[in-house]
């Protein structure tokens, strides 16, 4: 058993990215927070599955080409094997929980020059 306190972890890229509260041994457990305009590459996890629940803001979710729009309360599961790609292309920051299991040391390949069509929504 243990307790971590949101405030003494750093998002990975500063002011946006996973903030990760727990790495395994089972599991992951990170807040994600992304600011107008930013994204993160689309990518896939091969044994991992991953889970996205919005806590403020909105945020484009695209997975396997269909866009999912997501407001506060929503959430998405994304099965191993669906490249997904986040976007945040509203005018306020994205804060969300991201869950990933079973916990992998080295599960995400990254999806070079990935394209979608923008009108292809869920």
């Amino acid at each position: 058993m243990y307790v971590v306190d949101e405030k003494d972890r750093e998002y990975r890229f500063g002011d946006s990215g996973p903030k990760y509260l727990m790495k395994g041994p089972r599991s992951n457990f990170a807040i994600v927070q992304f600011q107008p305009g930013q994204d993160f590459p689309a990518h896939y996890h091969n044994i991992m599955e991953e889970n996205f629940y919005i806590l403020e803001g909105e945020i484009d979710i695209v997975v396997d080409g269909l866009i999912h729009h997501l407001t506060p309360g929503q959430m998405i599961h994304i099965e191993p094997g669906e490249v997904h790609y986040c976007l945040n292309k509203y005018d306020q920051p994205i804060k969300m929980v991201s869950t990933l299991a079973p916990f992998q040391e080295v599960d995400k390949v990254t999806v070079e020059d990935y394209t979608y069509d923008e009108n292809n929504y869920a």
